[in-house]
This record gives C-alpha cells, sequence and structure tokens, in this order.
C-alpha cells in the first residue's frame, strides 16, 4: 500500500465520521484509529502484528469474518431480518446518481439480487441479498458512512 493510498484511507476517516479502520490483506495489515489528537497509523506485512495504540483499549478481532448480510434479527419484530453491511464505507441506494434505488420499501428480493452499493477505497461493491423477502424498511440514508455489520435493511422473509 502506498503512502497516497493510506492518505486517502485517513481522509476517508475524517470524512465519514468512523472512528477505526482496519484493512488486511496477503501482503499488509493497516490500522487507523481517530483519536482527539491525531491519526494513528500502524501498518505492518501481515506475518508480523501492528503494534496496538498506547492507550490500553479492548481489542478488535484482527480479521473480523463477514457475516452474512442476512443474519439477525431486528430487536422490535422478530420475524424481520436485517441485512446489514459487510464492509465499512458509504452506502449509495443506485448505481448513479441519475439512476433509481435498487430496492425501495415494498420491493421484493431474492438471493443474489442487489439492494445496494458499499463504496470503500475507491471500490464500489455490489450488496446482493442472500434472502427471499420483502424490504419493509431502509435504514440508512443515501451517501451515508456505514459500518461493518451495521443494519442496512429490514425484510420481511414470509
Amino acid at each position: 500500500m502506498k503512502a497516497k493510498e493510506i492518505q486517502e484511507l485517513i481522509n476517508f476517516l475524517s470524512d465519514s465520521g468512523l472512528e477505526e479502520v482496519n484493512i488486511e490483506t496477503a501482503d499488509f495489515k493497516v490500522s487507523i484509529k481517530r483519536s482527539a489528537e491525531q491519526h494513528v497509523v500502524a501498518a505492518a506485512p501481515a506475518a508480523v502484528q501492528a503494534a496496538p495504540a498506547p492507550a490500553p483499549q479492548a481489542a478488535a478481532p484482527a480479521t473480523p469474518q463477514p457475516a452474512s448480510p442476512a443474519e439477525g434479527s431486528s430487536g422490535s419484530d422478530s420475524n424481520l431480518i436485517e441485512i446489514k453491511s459487510p464492509m465499512i464505507g458509504t452506502f449509495y441506494r443506485s448505481s448513479n446518481p441519475d439512476s433509481p434505488a435498487f430496492v425501495e420499501v415494498g420491493s421484493t428480493i431474492k438471493p443474489g439480487d442487489t439492494v445496494c452499493i458499499v463504496e470503500a477505497m475507491k471500490l464500489f461493491n455490489e450488496i446482493e441479498s442472500e434472502i427471499s423477502g420483502k424490504i419493509v424498511k431502509v435504514l440508512i440514508d443515501n451517501s451515508q458512512p456505514v459500518e461493518f455489520d451495521q443494519p442496512l435493511f429490514l425484510v420481511d422473509p414470509s
């Protein structure tokens, strides 16, 4: 990862309001955490663990397992299923501003249907449904930052 890409990641963190970003590939691991005073950046080869921030904090897992977007259910209504974000990034309801949203409240979806896009580091990732059902509620506004495992949609599977 080049210094320019790390700087873009830091800028993304500043603009999005997120507190922390962790990225790990076979070649490197980058952890950026926002603090009141400065950005903390740690980069290391994947074989070597990056040093944690000096302040004692609860550590997040080094490699979070991507959760199935259809896992979990809403606390307010047990028959509704949440479609969750598999990554951090910016949420988009359509492929471009002139296109209609992939899904609306009342849309019927099936496994494999694209429900939204999450942009992370200039990569646009189509998020596909893993369940069948009807969209009951869109939980995120267009162009808003999302975090890993954050609920995006509520779906009625019946």
